[in-house]
């Protein structure tokens, strides 16, 4: 089994990339954003409780997030393993998703991939975004600088959790996407 915490700032072309890994290692992508907004529209038990404290401006507990991703991993799929996206954030995070994969899925994190980019070429593509997505936070340049710092803020250390254990890999964001798939590929297949 292969699973993968993808890692990069917004802009970094996270997305695309793990379309291209799903595509390539039949994974299944366990975004938290994704399961957030899932769980509010279906109005689960866990979609309200998410919503009461998003309704009131505060951070959703952990705890909240961890059972999100826990229900997720435990549906039936006949993927070859997972990429987690947006989750872990912290060390607490880091600590129960591999808790939730070795107990769940009998298996353990892989590698931790992370996709670099130069933060002005990351506003350069986020404020090009922003042109044609209609988020508005892609159309403001600072509110896009402070998403990049927090984005680095959060995310040092479990990046750090992961290069103790020696999974952690950084791949150049910018280029080509097809070779930056392939680095990525490159990276993945030294696991299988």
């Amino acid at each position: 089994m292969i699973n993968i915490v993808l890692f990069g700032p917004p802009g970094s072309g996270k997305g695309t990339q793990a379309q291209n890994l799903i595509e390539k290692f039949n994974l299944k992508q366990i975004s938290t954003g994704d399961l957030f907004r899932y769980n509010m529209k279906n109005d689960t038990d866990l979609g309200k409780l998410a919503k009461s404290y998003i309704d009131k401006g505060e951070l959703v507990p952990d705890q909240v997030t961890t059972d999100m991703l826990v229900d997720e991993v435990k549906k039936p799929t006949d993927a070859a393993g997972f990429i987690f996206d947006g989750y872990p954030r912290t060390a607490n995070q880091t600590a129960e998703l591999e808790r939730i994969v070795k107990e769940v899925l009998n298996s353990e994190i892989s590698v931790c991939l992370s996709l670099v980019v130069d933060d002005e070429i990351l506003v350069e593509r986020l404020l090009k975004r922003g042109e044609t997505s209609g988020r508005t936070d892609d159309s403001n340049e600072e509110i896009i600088r402070n998403r990049i710092k927090e984005y680095y803020t959060k995310t040092a250390e479990v990046a750090e959790l992961y290069k103790q254990q020696g999974k952690y890999v950084e791949i150049n964001g910018v280029g080509e996407i097809d070779e930056i798939s392939q680095k990525l590929f490159a990276e993945v297949e030294k696991i299988k």
